[in-house]
């Protein structure tokens, strides 16, 4: 027998032993399934791995506030409700978004993925910073706001029980507890002076900065980095290509997170924006997070360099941070000197001190009516003598 006929002879034996009714019923329904399986967490792992689109602020604010207390005004509502709201919808959309919160995942395909689990702390990072800030926009100690931040501080790999799932539920109930709490009076809510504004913008600044540098160390040029304002010895290691990626998304989620807080500040505190001449840059560094929002059309995130073929995705993420963390800075040194509630008293003592001016030029001119009135009045009491005296009287008078 020649070696090719043996080879095939094996084969035959072994597919006939693995056919047999011992073997057969087994492996080829294991198989399926498990073609089945990949097929479906394939599909799911790219539903999932979409990102969560914007949503309006003040829409998302006026259903939670129907929801809780079935307001059907319309009214804004006290100052800090637009960015109260925007918060929790932010923490929802964490667990209600497709696939859930992955980052703690632990069985396919979830633990398989990694794009949108670094978002999802780019999200989370921007919300801790935010409800750590209210306390102090607040005014002071509240038991929700502080309830709401201990709840999002866990860690974000949590999946036991109490799992961070749970736990950013029970954040959300406690921001809903305070968005309950804010009336329609604009006296109560957010302090109206800028100091708790500048401080939180400070966090931001901070925050892009890191990610700025992060995605710096993604750079293989030196120059680069030296174009964003950061020090090529001072950069950070740098990052492994099977990194690159991660970072990049925790930048996309973050930017996804504040762009929304900043419009929720923007309802709030549009009086105090307006005081501190701050609405142009305000709308700056919106535009600037917008860009960073934009459409992804390659399928993995290229790390290229110069004029090269492939593109480089952390050099254009880097330049749209580091803009906005420059924009955040002087945003911030701005708004802390601010104080709202002076600028309002200070029009309504112009508002009710009495126009000085308009009132001696209003009794001037009633003078000059009485005066004109009594001429008037004079001149008829001639005629109506002239007309009693009668022609006889008029023959008398001497000047006739």
């Amino acid at each position: 027998m020649s070696l090719l006929g043996s080879r095939k002879a094996k084969a035959d034996a072994r597919r006939r032993e693995l056919e047999r009714p011992d073997y057969g019923w087994i492996w080829k329904p294991l198989l399926a399934l498990a073609l089945i399986y990949l097929l479906v967490t394939l599909v799911l792992g790219i539903w999932w791995s979409r990102e969560p689109p914007p949503f309006n602020v003040e829409l998302a604010t006026g259903e939670q506030r129907q929801a809780l207390d079935g307001d059907q005004s319309g009214l804004p509502g006290a100052r800090g409700t637009v960015t109260t709201a925007t918060l929790k919808q932010v923490v929802d959309t964490l667990t209600d978004k497709p696939g859930g919160y992955l980052r703690n995942d632990i069985a396919p395909p979830g633990v398989w993925l990694d794009n949108m689990p670094n978002w999802e702390l780019g999200v989370l990072r921007q919300s801790r910073d935010l409800a750590t800030s209210m306390v102090g926009l607040a005014g002071g100690e509240n038991a929700h706001l502080e309830e709401a931040e201990q709840r999002l501080q866990v860690s974000s790999r949590d999946w036991l029980y109490p799992s961070a799932e749970q736990r950013f539920d029970q954040a959300s109930e406690a921001l809903a507890a305070y968005l309950s709490e804010l009336g329609d009076d604009a006296g109560d809510g957010f302090v109206p002076h800028g100091e708790p504004l500048g401080d939180w913008l400070a966090r931001v600044e901070a925050r892009l900065d890191d990610l700025t540098r992060r995605l710096s160390a993604a750079l293989g040029e030196r120059d680069a980095s030296r174009e964003l304002g950061i020090d090529a010895d001072e950069r950070p290691d740098a990052t492994p290509w099977y990194r690159v990626d991660d970072i990049f998304f925790e930048a996309r989620g973050s930017a996804w997170a504040l762009l929304h807080f900043l419009r929720g500040v923007e309802r709030d505190y549009a009086d105090l924006l307006e005081a501190a001449e701050a609405h142009g840059e305000w709308q700056q560094l919106i535009a600037e997070l917008e860009m960073t929002q934009r459409r992804i059309w390659s399928p993995v995130i290229l790390n290229g360099s110069g004029f090269g073929l492939f593109a480089n995705h952390s050099l254009v993420m880097a330049n749209y941070t580091v803009s906005a963390r420059d924009l955040a800075g002087e945003l911030a040194s701005r708004v802390a000197e601010v104080d709202v509630s002076e600028v309002h008293q200070a029009e309504e003592e112009r508002a009710v001190e009495p126009p000085v001016e308009e009132v001696v030029e209003d009794a001037a001119g009633e003078e000059e009516a009485a005066d004109e009135a009594g001429d008037e009045a004079g001149d008829e009491e001639a005629l109506d003598a002239a007309g009693e005296a009668g022609p006889e009287d008029a023959e008398d008078d001497p000047a006739q």
